[in-house]
């Protein structure tokens, strides 16, 4: 039924449920997964009034946000790979989560996205709020929701 399933995670504990049963619905269709990390990036204006930090601090965050992104994608495509489901992952930069994953999906031609129903908390919450709810609201194709 499925042929290329994304499945987005942001490394929390509710994702990684996200990502087992993208993995278990992928292994069952035999379908490719797609696996996608969002990564904000962090421009100067964050920092307004809060603390000075240099284009090239502001940088080093960039390139650190970046790296644990590619740990977390290779840790996941190593345990999909490992259950016979072909995997590829995809690092995005945006401060736009929902609309980053829409376009992944699109541009990668998945018919259905998996993801949690919420991630992160605290302020890392309250940068990607209703992620979720947008992509429920905005997407095409189906969206499995896990809680």
């Amino acid at each position: 039924m499925f042929k290329k399933i994304l499945v987005a995670t942001d490394g929390s504990t509710l994702s990684r449920k996200a990502v087992k049963c993208a993995i278990g619905l992928a292994r069952t269709h035999q379908a490719q997964l797609l696996v996608v990390n969002v990564v904000p990036r962090y421009p100067l204006s964050y920092f307004e009034g809060a603390a000075s930090f240099s284009a090239d601090e502001i940088g080093a965050i960039e390139r650190r946000l970046s790296h644990e992104a590619q740990s977390l994608l290779d840790g996941i495509a190593e345990r999909a790979n490992a259950e016979g489901v072909k995997t590829s992952t995809v690092a995005i930069s945006s401060d736009l989560v929902a609309q980053a994953l829409l376009l992944a999906a699109k541009k990668h031609k998945c018919d259905l996205m998996v993801m949690a129903s919420h991630g992160r908390k605290g302020i890392k919450r309250l940068l990607l709020g209703s992620e979720t709810q947008h992509v429920l609201t905005h997407s095409t194709l189906p969206v499995l929701v896990l809680r």
